[in-house]
């Protein structure tokens, strides 16, 4: 089982005059470190955990747990909210490169048998 990781471009809300801006995203799975969580590393923040499980959920259906918060936004967007002692942060991704990620990440964690 290897690492999957993925650069995605998505947008970091926030309630300044910038508004939406587009930053790159790094989406890393480690199946052995924790078959459970994806890494969500944005710019200048502190990298964000977020439950695999949840992500997947989050394309169809709000969902709530552990201070994430992940919801379809229409039907080509999906947002993912944070919520942390230093602060809400709130990222807005296409749902493609999310469902594209996460279907790496399945191929990754399905061991290999020989």
């Amino acid at each position: 089982m290897s690492a999957v990781e993925q650069y995605a471009r998505a947008h970091l809300v926030t309630d300044s005059s910038e508004g939406h801006r587009a930053v790159p995203v790094m989406l890393h799975y480690d199946p052995e470190a924790d078959p459970h969580a994806v890494r969500i590393g944005l710019p200048g923040a502190p990298q964000r955990v977020c439950d695999r499980a949840l992500l997947e959920q989050g394309l169809r259906a709000p969902v709530t747990t552990d201070g994430v918060h992940v919801w379809p936004c229409g039907r080509v967007q999906t947002v993912v909210e944070f919520h942390a002692p230093d602060g809400v942060t709130v990222v807005q991704f296409d749902a493609s490169a999310l469902i594209r990620f996460l279907r790496r990440t399945h191929v990754a964690a399905t061991p290999v048998t020989h």
